[in-house]
């Protein structure tokens, strides 16, 4: 129309970069995060990248993001808070020389996390939607040293065992004795321990054939792992 000034919609891309900073600032560093090669790795790895796309806005949001597109209908699935994660891999930290065995891909972020300062990761997704997905997507961002097994993990993966790495990515009411046999000697693992409301991240250390070293890091809340078989060791 004449005379008219048409204003056209603008759309704002988001500044990953900047929420990125935001995230390992506010989130990250205040949750005692302190180690430089943990902190430069969540800038490398690009949490963005594992998030379903109608859900990219809230990757660096301090929330457990739901994973949609799960085979189990009854079994939702999250990613863990980036806090959390990033605690996990500090108390972790592998090596390049080191192999790593994850339960519970879910996204697969956290196996690229893992991968990047690890010789090879194998994740066990139970989920078969979830398990190719985390793969494609992987593959996507140009990680090759990790392989999704779609399986039950509940137990963990004595085919490739023993491991100098193990996270489990889901809760457990007690930790089956199967996970503490597959780690090799000096092997750490984290796991989250105990019942709903409060749950113990603990790290564990095996010392020698027969000895363990436990470390309570904190305390949380995530989503059970999701498996058919019942934990039946405590620790």
């Amino acid at each position: 129309m004449p005379g008219c000034v048409c204003l056209l919609p603008t759309v704002i891309e988001m500044n990953y970069e900047q929420a990125r900073f935001n995230m390992i600032e506010q989130q990250i560093r205040p949750w005692d995060v302190l180690d430089q090669e943990v902190l430069n790795l969540l800038k490398l790895v690009k949490r963005e990248e594992f998030v379903p796309t109608a859900q990219r806005a809230l990757a660096f949001t301090d929330v457990e993001l739901p994973l949609p597109g799960a085979a189990i209908a009854d079994k939702s699935q999250h990613m863990m808070f980036p806090r959390v994660e990033a605690r996990i891999l500090q108390a972790l930290a592998p090596k390049k020389h080191e192999n790593v065995l994850e339960i519970g891909t879910g996204s697969g972020y956290m196996a690229a996390l893992l991968a990047y300062n690890a010789h090879h990761v194998t994740s066990i997704e139970f989920d078969a939607n979830l398990a190719q997905a985390a793969q494609q997507t992987l593959r996507a961002n140009g990680v090759t040293n990790v392989e999704v097994v779609n399986a039950d993990g509940a137990h963990g993966w004595s085919a490739a065992a023993p491991y100098d790495v193990i996270a489990i990515s889901g809760a457990l009411v007690d930790l089956p004795q199967a996970f503490l046999d597959q780690l090799k000697v000096g092997g750490r693992l984290a796991a989250f321990i105990g019942g709903s409301p409060v749950m113990e991240a603990v790290l564990i250390t095996r010392v020698s054939e027969t000895e363990y070293r436990r470390e309570n890091l904190f305390e949380t809340q995530v989503a059970y792992l999701v498996a058919t078989k019942p934990s039946s060791f405590k620790f």
